[in-house]
């Protein structure tokens, strides 16, 4: 079984729904932010020193070095991606065709590297008087190219990867509904709105967010 340690309106949500989505029986252990801070609870230090979520335990036994070790932790949500994909497979990995495979590749790592830190230093910024808002200002133009990137993208092909939905969606989602809660994204970008309204209806998003709780970004 695996446990998907879950902070609230995290990007631990996707974590959940890419299980949904491979039919990986899992356990949800849910924490809450704090209320003042925001930040993650002291109590999912226990679980991975860094503190964050997404964190998933494996208690499926594995072999590591020859030797048989009882559970496996997992940290950064692209990890969890790819080793959830693997377990089930290779399904909603990497597609055969190379230039796909290419897509899927830059997708799954340009989701946290390129597009989600502007998105975060806007969030933090919010957080302080004037000063914050004015910086906030100048901030939009570098996000704008991002959105920009990705409505051309999907502009061309109905997924990240191309004809077929893959993992590479499932980690776009996060960075993508959080610029349509606080970075301009909206219906002038007609592409990328279609592209969330289509992950939204999927049966396994759904059934996500039965199972994490309450999540703003839907």
């Amino acid at each position: 079984m695996i446990t998907v340690h879950h902070l609230e309106n995290s990007r631990s949500q996707r974590v959940l729904w890419l299980l949904e989505e491979l039919g990986l029986p899992y356990a949800v252990r849910r924490y809450k932010r704090d209320e003042k801070t925001m930040l993650a609870p002291p109590s999912l230090r226990k679980v991975h020193p860094l503190g964050k979520s997404p964190v998933i335990v494996d208690d499926a036994p594995v072999e590591d070095g020859g030797a048989r070790q009882a559970s496996r932790t997992v940290a950064e949500t692209g990890a969890i991606i790819e080793y959830l994909t693997e377990k089930a497979g290779g399904r909603l990995g990497p597609p055969q065709d190379r230039e796909d495979a290419l897509h899927y590749r830059h997708f799954l790592h340009y989701a946290e590297g390129s597009l989600m830190p502007p998105l975060l230093v806007k969030l933090v910024l919010g957080q302080i008087p004037i000063l914050g808002r004015h910086a906030q200002k100048r901030l939009q133009p570098m996000i704008d190219v991002h959105l920009d990137f990705v409505e051309q993208e999907l502009s061309r092909r109905e997924w990240f990867a191309g004809s077929a939905f893959t993992a590479a969606d499932v980690m776009m989602s996060f960075p993508l509904e959080a610029a349509r809660s606080r970075a301009g994204l909206d219906d002038a970008r007609p592409a990328t709105m279609a592209w969330l309204d289509r992950i939204h209806a999927r049966p396994a998003y759904q059934a996500a967010l039965a199972s994490g709780g309450p999540y703003k970004y839907a």
